[in-house]
C-alpha cells in the first residue's frame, strides 16, 4: 500500500506492540519478540509456493533451522541456539526476499538487513556480530532446512536441490516437522522455543 501524494517520506513501520521501528536507524528499543514472532508466522517461504492448506513460513523455517544447528552441533549453548532461532528475523520486516529476486536487484538490501540484525541481537543481550565459526554453521542448518523444505513442500527435484543447497549427510527429515502449520500455532511455537532459550540462558 502506498502513501498518499505529498505525504513525507517514511521509513518506519508501526507494529502491533505500539512499536515504531525505522529501518534506516533500527533501536533495539522498538524491537519486541511478540512483533518478531507475529510477522514472521505470516511470511511465507518459497513465495508461498508450497504443498498444503497453510503457508510454510519463516517462524516454521526458523524453529527447523535451530533444531538442526542444535542437533548438527551437539548444541547447549543457549546463545548460539538463540543466534540459530533469530537467524532470519529481520524477515518480519522485511519480508522473505526469494535467492532469484536477490539475483535481480543486487545487495543494497544487505545494509538494511544487516542493521535490523544487529538491533534484534542487541535487544536479545547477544553479540551484534556473531563469530564467523557460529555464522558457518547457522548457515549449514539452514542449507540444510532449505534441502528438506525444497524436496518436501516447494516441487524441488533432488537433483535441483543438491545443486543449490547441497545434499545432507548423516541427518534426515524424518527427524523434523515439516508439516505446514496454521501461523496462529507457529507463532505460539516460536515463542515456546524463544521463551524455553531464555530460560536456559538465566540459570547459564
Amino acid at each position: 500500500m502506498g502513501d498518499k501524494v505529498g505525504a513525507p517520506p517514511r521509513a518506519w513501520q508501526r507494529m502491533l506492540s505500539g512499536r515504531r521501528l525505522d529501518l534506516l536507524d533500527p533501536s533495539p528499543l522498538d524491537v519486541e519478540i511478540s512483533d518478531i514472532a507475529h510477522g514472521l508466522a505470516r511470511v511465507a517461504r518459497w513465495n508461498g509456493q508450497t504443498e498444503g492448506d497453510n503457508a510454510f513460513s519463516v517462524a516454521q523455517h526458523s524453529l527447523l533451522v535451530e533444531a538442526i544447528f542444535s542437533a548438527q552441533a551437539k548444541n547447549d549453548n543457549p546463545d548460539e541456539q538463540l543466534a540459530a532461532l533469530l537467524h532470519d528475523a529481520p524477515e518480519y520486516v522485511i519480508g522473505d526476499m526469494i535467492s532469484p529476486f536477490k539475483s535481480v536487484v543486487g545487495g543494497g538490501y544487505k545494509q538494511v538487513e544487516l542493521r535490523l540484525q544487529r538491533a534484534i541481537h542487541i535487544r536479545f543481550s547477544l553479540p551484534p556480530d556473531i563469530s564467523e565459526r557460529l555464522k558457518k554453521e547457522i548457515k549449514r542448518a539452514d542449507q540444510v532446512a532449505a534441502y528438506f523444505e525444497a524436496t518436501r513442500l516447494a516441487g524441488f527435484t533432488v537433483q535441483e536441490a543438491t545443486k543449490f543447497f547441497g545434499r545432507p549427510r548423516g541427518i534426515s527429515a524424518e527427524a523434523f516437522d515439516l508439516a505446514c502449520r496454521p501461523a496462529k500455532a507457529v507463532q505460539n511455537a516460536f515463542l515456546d522455543r524463544f521463551e524455553a532459550i531464555e530460560r536456559a540462558r538465566r540459570v547459564a
